[in-house]
């Protein structure tokens, strides 16, 4: 069973990589597990069909500049200083993620999991834009005026053989299923209306939705799906934080099996980037240097966000840098191959226990390259579990 890690789909905002390193930690997540075990680099997901997006792009009043291109824009300019991605850049419109959803939606269509029918539905009496109930001003344009319209939508119907979540979906160990999280996402009703009115997005037109698009929920997975199967994975990893998934979660529920190919959630915590300048004194004594404390913010925090699936406090920072000095000062020459091909098997099962372990941390950094280079690089599994690589410094 080949397992590959990649980020739950970041949104497309206005920050960068720089002034926001907390929206990266995901992507370097991933890249940091599959190169462990040995998987293909993985490309970076981005998702795009947000209402902010369709707000900001109407404000350009520019004929000329498409949206797509817009989009792309956007993602290019948060990785400088940083290289691109690797494997380049996966959106929740790419054409094979467009492709797949609409083989997904036309195969749940025939087992009755989802149904175009007729719904009534608020929605804003100035714009037509889909609203909740409760009066609150129209996110799309501020009108006040609601209606209720009836039309056809696409609606999901919740699964009564299964829970929402359930453990095949949560990629962890017995010990870290967050129980808490599978009681909340079953809070949910049981049919949900999967068409939404975005001016960007998965068309649903050919099935007879015009100026509806996919709700981007259900094209979050998809995506994730895709970017899995184009690299000939049986089980797709989404990094992604509880609440993210506690969100997404009910509108996935069809959306996490394909022809072969498994989609779970690996969970992670929070990491308090904005306090890592508090560390320089710690960096001093110990006389890291640039590329160490790169590996310790970039490579290492994302791990032990892994382990902390809530919030990892700034008071934690110090500690936890002590400890990745102490296992790169510890590395051996030559790698144990057992000991990597444990770390590996505890990776895929789930497991987080190898990272506060000083002696198998020692020999993850010593079978990988350095970390403080492109996020994206990886190697072949047998170079980590039977070469043995002469130990890199860090600093």
């Amino acid at each position: 069973m080949r397992h590959l890690f990649l980020n739950g789909p970041v949104q497309n905002g206005p920050f960068t990589f720089q002034s926001k390193p907390g929206k990266a930690v995901g992507i370097r997540l991933a890249a940091a597990l599959n190169a462990i075990i040995g998987a293909p680099t993985a490309p970076h997901l981005w998702n795009t069909v947000t209402l902010a997006g369709d707000l900001r792009y109407r404000q350009l009043n520019d004929t000329t500049l498409t949206r797509e291109a817009f989009e792309a824009d956007l993602i290019a300019a948060k990785y400088p200083p940083d290289p691109p991605p690797a494997a380049g850049v996966v959106t929740d419109t790419s054409s094979e993620v467009a492709e797949l959803a609409m083989e997904m939606v036309e195969a749940n269509l025939r087992t009755g999991a989802l149904t175009i029918s007729r719904e009534t539905v608020p929605t804003c009496r100035v714009c037509g834009h889909l609203t909740g109930s409760g009066g609150h001003p129209c996110n799309a344009c501020g009108s006040t005026a609601t209606q209720d319209r009836t039309g056809l939508h696409l609606v999901a119907h919740l699964a009564k053989d299964r829970p929402v979540l359930d453990r095949s979906d949560i990629h962890a160990s017995h010990r870290q299923q967050p129980k808490h999280l599978q009681n909340t996402a079953a809070n949910t009703p049981a049919r949900l209306i999967l068409s939404r009115t975005r001016d960007h997005g998965i068309d649903l037109a050919p099935l007879g939705l015009p100026a509806l698009v996919l709700d981007p929920r259900v094209s979050l997975h998809v995506t994730v799906l895709a970017a899995a199967r184009g690299l000939d994975a049986d089980v797709a990893v989404m990094t992604i934080t509880q609440n993210a998934a506690n969100h997404i979660a009910a509108h996935g529920q069809h959306f996490r099996t394909y022809d072969g190919t498994r989609l779970r959630y690996a969970l992670h915590g929070h990491l308090p980037y904005d306090h890592t300048a508090d560390l320089r004194a710690v960096y001093e004594a110990y006389r890291a240097g640039a590329e160490t404390t790169r590996a310790f913010e970039t490579w290492f925090l994302p791990l032990v966000s892994l382990k902390e699936k809530g919030a990892t406090h700034p008071q934690q920072l110090p500690a936890l840098f002590k400890h990745f000095m102490r296992a790169t000062l510890a590395r051996p020459t030559e790698p144990d191959p057992a000991t990597i091909q444990a770390v590996q098997q505890e990776i895929e099962n789930g497991g987080t226990d190898w990272i506060t372990s000083r002696h198998r941390l020692a020999t993850v950094l010593a079978a990988g390259r350095s970390f403080a280079g492109h996020e994206g690089a990886t190697r072949d599994r047998s170079d980590l579990a039977h070469r043995s690589l002469r130990a890199q410094r860090l600093a």
